[in-house]
């Protein structure tokens, strides 16, 4: 990635995005070529000179100090993400940001709990959304990571490249372009992972909305939230998701999709846990699997076979 002009567009398209009213400037009577703060007023609004501010938005400013960061988040209006995105932008390249990375494994105590967690869908993602392990819920709902080939256990992959990533995924559209803003922050922290370049290549070439999405520039990092999925057995399903890192690793988060005690989705995952189980059980006996749950009237949950060992990634 080349830093210094990520730098210049990720300032220009906030910048861009910021009118004068919302800084408290006055309006120009005679209208503006382009929209957004120009470079002066950005700069007398994080004070700094223009000069400075042009230095810093080609790139060519080194390891500007953290009040001036903050100087430029605070006239930028900048959210959680994108202060942490222009600081991984700004900070300057060490040799540990510049190494290859090791490949990942979740630790036993972490994959020991992901198992425990056998009544909602829950999985581990590693750097690049890397999948690297997940429960038997949550193979169901979304699909079967272990069955695929360990390049291809992705989350960006599956919901960009998977076609039924969109028959199963609701709101497809917002649920993609967040995905693709998670990898935009991650590029920001290692600009030269190479499997990084190499995931965005592919997603450039075979998705034809990954790229607008990318050249604008938004960042995300997932805390909390809601999503549903529509599974070909037992129908729609609603979840409040919770995202969070693990104590001593900052590059794995763990997903939990919660759900309502009681509600349509809880008894259809009820439902959906007791078939998959049961087909887990006939494969291991070498039996005839069981027939899939009657399809239910009412939004369900869905499962998938237990977790198996996690992978290095």
């Amino acid at each position: 990635m080349d830093r210094s002009r990520e730098i210049a567009d990720f300032l220009r398209s906030r910048r861009a995005r910021v009118t004068p009213g919302q800084a408290g400037l006055p309006s120009d009577p005679r209208g503006r070529r382009v929209p957004g703060l120009r470079r002066e007023e950005a700069a007398r609004l994080a004070g700094v000179s223009t000069e400075y501010y042009t230095r810093l938005e080609q790139g060519r400013a080194t390891n500007p100090s953290p009040e001036v960061v903050e100087a430029l988040c605070e006239a930028l209006r900048l959210d959680a993400s994108e202060r942490e995105h222009l600081t991984d932008l700004l900070a300057r390249p060490t040799a540990a940001r510049r190494t290859p990375v090791r490949p990942q494994r979740v630790r036993p105590g972490l994959y020991l709990m992901l198992q425990t967690l056998e009544h909602v869908p829950a999985f581990v993602l590693g750097r690049r959304t890397d999948v690297l392990a997940a429960n038997r819920l949550a193979r169901a709902v979304l699909t079967d990571f272990d069955a695929l080939p360990a390049r291809q256990r992705n989350l960006a992959r599956y919901y960009l490249l998977d076609p039924l990533a969109r028959e199963r995924t609701g709101d497809w559209e917002r649920i993609a372009a967040e995905t693709v803003a998670t990898l935009r922050l991650e590029a920001g922290r290692y600009p030269h992972d190479r499997q990084l370049a190499d995931l965005v290549g592919e997603l450039t070439l075979h998705s034809t909305e990954f790229t607008s999405w990318w050249n604008d520039h938004r960042v995300l990092r997932r805390t909390h939230g809601a999503k549903r999925y529509h599974h070909p057995l037992v129908g729609d399903l609603h979840f409040s998701y919770e995202s969070l890192q693990p104590p001593g690793d900052s590059d794995q988060t763990l997903c939990v999709y919660n759900v309502e005690p009681g509600s349509p989705t809880h008894q259809s995952l009820q439902l959906l846990s007791s078939w998959t189980a049961a087909q887990a059980e006939s494969a291991a006996h070498g039996s005839a699997p069981r027939r899939p749950p009657p399809r239910q009237p009412a939004p369900g949950g869905s499962a998938a076979p237990d977790s198996r060992s996690a992978p290095d990634r």
